[in-house]
């Protein structure tokens, strides 16, 4: 046994740090987190100043039963988990689980896995520093009294099995609002007057020059009146006015840029890059990556320094330091940087080599020169008005750190990059009219969050810290509060006026808006939970008091106030809320009036029900009135939404389930149900898929259905057994199995499911069910 035991989260980190270490020092992971709040009541004493009550994981016992041994063993235990709150609460954790001596217990921290970097950490161990512990603490039990206290309210008052999360219902606040905008906004449109001149080149050659009119047109007739005026008009530059110009380079990446970046430029889930970044870190490529700091070490200054001279010369070289502007910056204190900037590259996975190329790239040219620019303005005047058209260039007159990297943006038109060069042209000069169009453009709508847009928002707002972003995302969509998908945009009309020749022309034309890709949309259940929290609970969704929290843990952090305090002026008026609002409240299920159906005068609802959206033809009785009438209830297709489902679309719902015909003399039925469209026969369900419309499906096409079904059933069933009907040995997802009263087991592998026979089946189960598949937890 080695003198030393190092512990760290994973075993890639372990790994790598093992390299750099002599043959003193074991390596061990503890694989992320070993305990937390017991999953029984609370796992907090609230009356006893809210003292927390923590478990070993069930899955963690036989980790700590080692670490424990080796740690007995060696005379010193180096605790070496991440620099960040919650790195130092895994190491409190361990200190605590593992009962270690605090005489022979050393934490060390480093923000990157280098050879330097860790012996200069075992040359300046330190305590564990318990601020930073209950500071985390107090995040965790405060999430835990939030969710623990408002789930069941809303479980009796919206829906069963929902939960809410201070963080997570602030981030679906946040789109739900922006949903609200959208289905309220209504477009508006205008003009805008494009010209094309022609002018000579320095070739003498005919060339164009593209120009906007200074003003853009309310209505159709506006614009046809200027067009009008153009008619006999001549075009006259007036002046032509070049500025330098320079654009500098971005800061180095947080957290939250590296994110919003790689969704832009890679189309990484933010989820995506932590994971791949976790994996450059772990593996000594990358420097930490849970940071909010664009902070660069003077090391790291000077080697890109040298990189760049070596690789573009000494113009492309400008050091400087950028400086840390998000609120309570507090995680590691650099940016995200490679560990080793003279590698351009590094070897591994496709995904890790194109996030360690972006990180490279952008580290790089925060170390460049500005790009210098010209912009060039022609102002084009009109003798037969008093507006002027004009004409605007850009030239890169030195690329610099542009010769690397530029920094993406949201919106793609400002994206386009790159020289845009006006013909040869002088003050004075009379040019030639090509044509003029006047085209009728819209104003656009909001734009829906995706989740590099929402990651920003939520740093703006100060809700959050860098380690949170992923989890509050990924929460919300597994919640099922948030979906992000694409949907199909819309067409539309618009009018073309053109003048050329003399002639004005006006034409119609279609054009596609509205598609979304990767957006984030709120389902109907996140939009009814977030207007039920922001009735009763508006103190927990208010933007400000999140902020405010994630304010009063910084200063925790800091040691400047005691964690319980902070619990204590949170708890009493939430805890009043919460009863007040089992109180007070009512059920909530968004419900909608639609109108009345035209036939039976009752009214219809939109509303959310057991599974779902639904709509409702008639009023909801006593429920112990057996002679009242039942009302009918139907539920939504895909892509129908409360908030917009219409009347007609509703009263067509109730024509469903509608009857096919017969096969094999029974009845064949199309209709929408928990899961989805489906057909039925022979008291059989089966689904029709997205192909399929249950309003237009014809009998051949259900009949085609049902066999494809019935062939897929066949396939499945390997053998049963006429003594034990209950036992059937099928063929599933991960290969052969038994099927056995509700239970399923596991065939050997080098076993032929084919020739089992029925004692071969009984030895087989007596050995017990097959372990289900699970999903591997990441850290």
């Amino acid at each position: 046994m080695a003198d030393n035991l190092v512990i760290v989260e994973s075993p890639a980190k372990a790994k790598t740090i093992e390299k750099f270490l002599g043959k003193d020092y074991l390596v061990k992971s503890s694989f992320g987190h070993i305990r937390d709040l017991e999953k029984k009541g609370f796992g907090v004493d609230i009356e006893n100043n809210f003292k927390p009550s923590y478990a070993v994981s069930s899955d963690k016992k036989n980790v700590v039963k080692e670490l424990k041994s080796l740690s007995k063993e060696a005379k010193t235990v180096w605790i070496a988990s991440d620099e960040d709150r919650e790195g130092e609460a895994i190491a409190w954790h361990l200190f605590e689980a593992l009962n270690l001596d605090e005489n022979k217990t050393k934490r060390i921290v480093f923000h990157e896995i280098t050879k330097s970097a860790i012996q200069d950490a075992i040359t300046h161990p330190r305590k564990i520093d318990k601020n930073l512990v209950d500071a985390q603490q107090a995040r965790r039990v405060l999430d835990r009294l939030v969710g623990f206290e408002i789930s069941p309210v809303l479980w009796k008052k919206v829906k069963p099995q929902l939960s809410a999360g201070r963080v997570q219902s602030v981030a679906v606040r946040l789109i739900v609002e922006r949903e609200r905008e959208i289905i309220n906004f209504t477009a508006s449109s205008n003009y805008r007057v494009n010209a094309i001149f022609m002018v000579k080149d320095k070739d003498g050659k005919n060339t164009s020059l593209k120009a906007e009119l200074n003003k853009r047109f309310k209505s159709h007739d506006e614009a046809l009146a200027f067009l009008e005026k153009c008619k006999d008009a001549s075009y006259q530059v007036n002046d032509v006015v070049k500025k330098p110009g320079k654009r500098s380079p971005a800061a180095p990446f947080t957290t939250s840029t590296l994110q919003q970046e790689a969704s832009r430029k890679l189309g990484f889930s933010v989820a995506q890059t932590m994971s791949v970044a976790q994996r450059l870190y772990e593996a000594g490529k990358i420097t930490y990556m849970r940071t909010d700091s664009v902070n660069l070490s003077s090391l790291a200054i000077n080697t890109a320094k040298s990189k760049i001279n070596e690789a573009y010369g000494e113009k492309y070289s400008k050091t400087r330091q950028f400086k840390t502007s998000s609120k309570g910056a507090q995680e590691a204190h650099e940016a995200i940087r490679p560990t080793y900037i003279e590698n351009e590259t590094v070897k591994g996975k496709n995904q890790e080599q194109k996030l360690y190329e972006l990180i490279w790239k952008r580290t790089i040219a925060s170390q460049m020169s500005e790009a210098q620019l010209e912009k060039t303005t022609v102002n084009i005047g009109i003798s037969k008005t008093d507006e002027k058209f004009v004409a605007t260039g850009e030239i890169i007159k030195f690329d610099g750190f542009l010769k690397v990297y530029l920094e993406s943006t949201d919106d793609d038109e400002e994206n386009k990059n790159g020289d845009v060069l006006l013909p040869p042209i002088h003050e004075n000069d009379i040019l030639d009219l090509d044509k003029i169009d006047a085209i009728q453009r819209f104003s656009k709508r909001p734009p829906r969050y995706t989740e590099a847009s929402l990651v920003k928002k939520l740093e703006e707002q100060g809700i959050g810290r860098p380690s949170t972003y992923a989890p509050i995302i990924t929460t919300i969509q597994n919640r099922g509060y948030v979906v992000k998908e694409d949907r199909p945009g819309a067409e539309r009309e618009f009018m073309t006026i053109t003048l050329k020749s003399g002639n004005i022309e006006e034409q119609k034309e279609k054009e596609n808006y509205g598609y979304e890709k990767n957006k984030l949309f709120p389902t109907d259940i996140g939009m009814v939970v977030n207007d039920f929290l922001m009735k009763y609970f508006d103190t927990i969704m208010d933007y400000n008091f999140t902020a405010k929290v994630e304010e009063r843990f910084d200063i925790i952090a800091e040691g400047k106030e005691e964690w319980e305090k902070m619990l204590q002026d949170f708890y009493k008026p939430f805890h009043k809320q919460v009863e007040e609002t089992l109180e007070v409240s009512e059920k909530a299920n968004g419900e909608r009036k639609l109108g009345d159906d035209p036939k039976t005068g009752k009214p219809i609802f939109a509303k959310i029900g057991r599974f779902g959206p639904m709509v409702q033809l008639g009023e909801t009785g006593d429920a112990d009135d057996e002679e009242a009438e039942k009302p009918k209830f139907a539920s939504m297709q895909a892509g129908m939404r409360l908030e917009t489902i219409t009347l007609d679309q509703a009263i067509d719902l109730f024509k469903l389930p509608r009857e096919l015909g017969e096969y094999e003399d029974k009845k064949v039925t199309a209709a929408i149900g928990r899961f989805g469209p489906y057909v039925r026969h022979d008291n059989k369900f089966v689904s029709i898929g997205k192909d399929n419309d249950p309003f237009t499906i014809t009998l051949d096409q259900a009949i085609e259905l049902i066999e494809e079904k019935r062939e897929k059933d066949r396939k499945a069933i390997i053998n049963t057994f006429d003594e034990e009907p209950d036992l059937r040995v099928l063929n599933g997802r991960w290969g052969p199995y038994i099927s056995y009263k509700k239970k399923n087991y596991k065939i050997p592998k080098e076993t032929d499911a084919e020739k089992l026979s029925l004692e071969d089946c009984r030895e087989i189960i007596e050995k017990g069910p097959a372990p289900r598949k699970k999903t591997r937890k990441k850290k």
